[in-house]
């Protein structure tokens, strides 16, 4: 079966691209990893403007979705541009509040979380994490505990993270949103559009770098010629190639599954995408990496935003060997 998308999708891609091509998303992520997130927050209201938060959103909350098609191409541009933030879990916890059933909750976040004007993360520590990203620059911390969401404003010291501009902290406590029985099912279904739109990310995190990859390989020389003309270099990148295309039919393959009524084939549809790209966008990295040279480990090559995220977005919200065991449970 083929996944392709429809004119008016690719249009949206191509908007979004251009946009994020003319904003400066280098000096963004550099500015956030360094706690100023003024030009991160610009940047998101762009975004907003774009619709792309809408797209999370239900109509009767001032959106236009859920829309999980449109939502995967959009984030396939965020990761394309390493955009910085808590994008994935911003538009997962727009899903949680969805299904939680509390109106109240909702519409005084949603129509918010719609327009651009509330940036919020969220853990699920029963997806894999403890942390929730980027809990300083945020308007809410949602975290799920059991069958109680909690609400949190204090979320402890910021930890180290293998990519500088992923800050992620502990939360501490917080006061009661929701609880009931439908906060699990909630909850796992706002893990599974993180899942899904992460996949997005490492998949044009891993087209953004190997298009780099290609452009240094034919600039770059070594005796006399340029290394792109070895057949070595060729074999690596048409490998990187491979692993990005064979992982983009099953981005659209499960976000399809994500708006349809079972629930549990998505999960798997959506843990073998997440597999796929986040391995493709880990290889992307590492073959950037070694056919750059002594270059791409300095932090001054703009390369190194991007080589920096494929393994965090490789774990977040199912690691390969939890996806592997999702794809294979019974």
């Amino acid at each position: 079966m083929r996944f392709l998308l429809d004119d008016e999708q690719r249009e949206f891609a191509r908007s979004l691209d251009a946009m994020l091509t003319a904003s400066d998303t280098p000096g963004a992520v550099r500015a956030w990893a360094n706690g100023d997130t003024a030009p991160g927050r610009a940047l998101w209201s762009r975004l907003a403007e774009a619709g792309v938060f809408a797209l999370a959103v239900p109509e009767p909350y001032e959106g236009l979705g859920p829309l999980p098609v449109e939502l995967a191409v959009a984030f396939t541009e965020l990761g394309r541009h390493a955009v910085p933030g808590p994008l994935v879990e911003t538009v997962a916890a727009a899903a949680l509040l969805d299904r939680l059933g509390d109106q109240d909750a909702a519409a005084a976040w949603l129509p918010r979380i719609a327009a651009g004007k509330a940036v919020v993360s969220l853990c699920v520590p029963a997806a894999g994490s403890p942390y929730a990203l980027d809990p300083d620059a945020t308007d809410a911390v949602l975290v799920v505990a059991g069958d109680t969401v909690l609400l949190t404003e204090d979320a402890g010291p910021v930890q180290p993270s293998a990519d500088p501009a992923r800050r992620l902290a502990r939360p501490l406590g917080g006061t009661v949103l929701a609880r009931g029985p439908e906060v699990e099912a909630a909850a796992g279904h706002a893990a599974d559009v993180a899942a899904l739109v992460t996949a997005a990310q490492a998949l044009g995190l891993g087209r953004a770098l190997l298009d780099r990859t290609v452009a240094y390989v034919k600039q770059r020389t070594q005796f006399g010629v340029a290394i792109g003309s070895f057949q070595a270099v060729k074999h690596r990148l048409a490998d990187t190639l491979l692993a990005l295309e064979f992982a983009q039919p099953l981005l659209h393959s499960a976000a399809l599954a994500l708006a349809g009524p079972d629930g549990r084939e998505a999960g798997r549809e959506i843990a073998a995408a997440k597999v796929a790209a986040g391995d493709a966008a880990y290889a992307a990295a590492r073959a950037a990496l070694q056919l750059h040279g002594a270059v791409g480990y300095t932090d001054e090559l703009d390369l190194s935003l991007w080589i920096r995220k494929a393994r965090p977005l490789r774990e977040a919200w199912g690691t390969p060997a939890a996806c592997r065991a999702r794809v294979l449970a019974p």
